[in-house]
């Protein structure tokens, strides 16, 4: 487990790395972010997109969240975390990629799979629930499969209604239809250690060949 001091000796090497006799990287971002992609990935710890994919500081734009999840655009409410990040990547940071990145034994979906309206919950349920069309899919297509069959079918099909979300968004969807971004949906099978890319012609997640 991370303590504070193992995370800052952790920053000490950062900084030796980054800030120290090599700040060219640094040094072109005094000014601004470079990132062209935009990563919507899960709070768990075991998901880092930076990590997964061995990037630098300056690549990826990440907004993270419980269950990866993109809600539907709307006026409601008074906070909207996510959708203030997206508008931003696309608006401000004009990225040209979008990519969704689901994950196995997500916590998130585990509850939304789980949850019967007897569970309390402040903010857990009413959040997950984004992906209830996912959750409604399986439960019609696979009502026979073993349950961790259908939880990992619920996990790559949550990536797809936050696909189908995020063109609810007018920014969004004006740049996907101009052609200037892309919207791509990923599923990191833990267990397996592999990463898995949603194919829209075939209608299926592909293993990303070594």
């Amino acid at each position: 487990m991370a303590s504070q001091e193992k995370l800052f000796a952790g920053f000490k090497r950062f900084k030796k790395q980054y800030f120290g006799d090599d700040s060219h990287l640094y040094d072109s971002m005094k000014n601004g972010q470079p990132a062209k992609t935009l990563m919507v990935a899960c709070c768990d710890s075991r998901v880092d997109p930076a990590i997964l994919t061995d990037c630098d500081p300056g690549d990826l734009f990440t907004i993270r969240n419980v269950a990866n999840l993109v809600p539907p655009c709307e006026d409601g409410g008074h906070f909207h975390g996510t959708s203030a990040a997206l508008e931003f990547a696309v608006n401000s940071l004009e990225v040209e990629n979008i990519i969704v990145m689901g994950h196995a034994n997500c916590g998130g979906i585990n509850a939304l799979w789980h949850d019967d309206g007897s569970t309390q919950s402040q903010f857990i349920n009413s959040w997950v629930s984004i992906a209830q069309p996912a959750k409604e899919r399986v439960l019609q297509a696979l009502p026979t499969e073993t349950p961790q069959k259908q939880i990992k079918t619920c996990e790559q099909q949550a990536v797809l209604v936050s696909l189908e979300n995020l063109l609810t968004f007018p920014c969004i969807r004006k740049r996907v239809e101009d052609g200037s971004l892309s919207l791509h949906g990923w599923y990191f099978d833990i267990p397996a250690g592999e990463l898995l890319s949603y194919d829209p012609v075939m209608e299926q997640f592909k293993l990303v060949s070594d």
